[in-house]
């Protein structure tokens, strides 16, 4: 089945599933919305939130997807359980698949997660990791500026070094063997948190699980496809040359264009 697999987020950090997507599963199409108009998510109510979600939804699916990513932790974290109610293609978040791959992985039954304030304000993925295993203890922070360094492309700066240490050092206490990466910026930001933390405590990344997620999802329902020449499309909501300029920090390229459209 060569239709596009659609996958949304609040703004650009959702180019993370993206690239594990295309990695994974190169002969697929892929359709992106990023809704940089109404970005960040993690400040709005959880009742705009869940309308948000649905307008992007309802936006891929005039584009004939025939399934969502939710690359958004804040809109996952809220808006999943309700939104999926409504729509008869299959819907993925983000938490998770990252959840499944720590629970599997730790040893010390002690996880950490780092994330926006709202996805830790919501213990999405307390209450997930818990449902799995209730004897695991999980330990969450909200690290705001970890987002906008990896916008700024500080990956490796001295700022970045002693922010990381300032939001981490916390976690070298509660002697975490594994750490979920809850936002889908922070990858980009794995060599400061490594550092701060030590090879001692591996390090999730949710979208590299969502991709194999969705492999498995289209394997299972015989709907990979088989396409030479997949398209990718991307669409935003404010701002595509800004988008451009920042998709190239977590794609690795350049892309040719990028359209504006009214989600709604």
């Amino acid at each position: 089945m060569n239709k596009p697999i659609g996958v949304f987020d609040s703004g650009v950090g959702g180019l993370t599933v993206v690239k594990e997507l295309m990695r994974l599963l190169p002969r697929e199409s892929i359709v992106y919305f990023g809704d940089t108009a109404r970005v960040p998510y993690g400040t709005k109510s959880a009742e705009t939130i869940r309308k948000f979600s649905l307008e992007n939804i309802l936006f891929l699916l005039k584009k004939n997807v025939k399934l969502v990513v939710v690359a958004c932790n804040t809109a996952s974290s809220i808006a999943l359980p309700q939104i999926k109610r409504h729509f008869k293609v299959p819907i993925i978040g983000v938490i998770l698949p990252g959840v499944k791959e720590a629970v599997a992985i730790t040893k010390n039954k002690r996880i950490g997660v780092i994330a926006t304030r709202a996805t830790v304000n919501s213990q999405s993925y307390t209450k997930e990791i818990k449902a799995l295993n209730p004897k695991i203890k999980v330990f969450s922070a909200a690290c705001p500026l970890f987002v906008p360094l990896a916008e700024e492309g500080w990956l490796n700066d001295k700022v970045t070094f002693d922010v990381a240490r300032k939001y981490l050092e916390p976690f070298r206490k509660y002697k975490i063997d594994t750490l979920i990466l809850g936002c889908t910026h922070y990858p980009l930001l794995k060599s400061a948190i490594n550092k701060v933390l030590g090879k001692g405590v591996t390090l999730i990344d949710s979208a590299k699980q969502v991709a194999c997620e969705v492999k498995q999802i289209l394997d299972e329902d015989c709907s990979c496809s088989q396409e030479k020449k997949p398209s990718r499309e991307f669409y935003v909501s404010d701002e595509p040359d800004n988008f451009r300029g920042l998709a190239q920090r977590f794609l690795g390229y350049k892309l040719n264009k990028v359209y504006k459209v009214n989600c709604v």
